[in-house]
């Protein structure tokens, strides 16, 4: 039996895969140019989405503030990813996330687990942009 999205799943891996290596790397502008120009980004339990790439920028700069004296390296995995192509060519996406942070000397630890929903579509380039972006935290309740 053959997958009929193989491809299409290939390719948002690897999507996922250079956008959590921007994040990661704290690559902010890099992290929203992964974004539509007018998407919406609502990643915390009671706050209101951001909404634009410049918005998304300043959002995680003002969530980032408080790792500022914190020497920790987060790492955000994505998993059990499932794909829904739509009829209009975007792509329904959901998968879990996985959020650990290591600390100079310490063992990694697990922080939180997450279920990412996203619409996905494609840019000017042809390559796959978030339109949409809303993450559920496990024992937090639905983002904003």
């Amino acid at each position: 039996m053959t997958y009929p999205h193989a491809a299409l799943y290939a390719e948002v891996q690897h999507f996922y895969a250079r956008q959590m290596s921007l994040l990661d790397a704290v690559k902010l502008e890099g992290y929203a140019g992964t974004f539509t120009e007018d998407a919406e980004f609502g990643h915390t339990p009671g706050r209101e989405p951001a909404r634009t790439r410049a918005g998304i920028v300043r959002d995680l700069v003002a969530f980032h503030r408080k790792f500022e004296d914190d020497p920790q390296q987060r790492r955000h995995m994505f998993t059990m990813v499932d794909i829904d192509p739509q009829d209009d060519g975007s792509v329904v996406s959901t998968c879990y996330a996985l959020i650990t942070t290591t600390r100079p000397g310490q063992a990694p630890e697990v922080v939180r687990t997450c279920v990412v929903h996203d619409v996905l579509v494609r840019g000017e380039d042809g390559g796959l942009l978030n339109r949409s972006r809303h993450v559920d935290h496990d024992g937090h309740g639905a983002a904003a």
